[in-house]
């Protein structure tokens, strides 16, 4: 059975997409810790992040890194990473823009957003990722 990720990929339900390549997708985290948490994921369906093999690894970080560049530039915060990979069986790494450490706990209440809002927030990604 796919995970709630590969129908992401696969276009079967919809999501806040903020960069695309040819292996790897990046989308909002729709239950995010702060504006513009971003999850990014290869479009290969692997359970643990340490069991994708090197290439597909390498080429996640890459574009990661990518992505949390854009979302730095339209949030004006740094940005974390975290794989903790028991919510969805599927590799993916946050990235989430911050101030505090304390703002990079999943025990934080979560923000909500209009659909509005996160499609604004995609949009701004989008173009400063280019």
């Amino acid at each position: 059975m796919s995970s709630v990720f590969t129908k992401i990929i696969n276009r079967e339900i919809p999501a806040y997409i903020v960069a695309e390549d040819a292996y790897n997708i990046a989308f909002l985290d729709i239950n995010p810790l702060s504006e513009g948490h971003t999850l990014v994921i290869p479009k290969r369906e692997v359970d643990y992040i340490f069991d994708l093999d090197d290439t597909t690894y390498s080429s996640l970080n890459l574009f990661a890194k990518k992505v949390a560049v854009a979302i730095g530039k339209v949030t004006k915060k740094r940005i974390g990473t975290s794989v903790i990979g028991i919510e969805v069986p599927h590799a993916h790494i946050h990235l989430i823009p911050f101030n505090r450490m304390s703002e990079l706990n999943f025990a934080n209440p979560k923000l909500k957003f209009t659909n509005e809002e996160f499609l604004e927030i995609a949009a701004k990604i989008r173009e400063a990722f280019g």
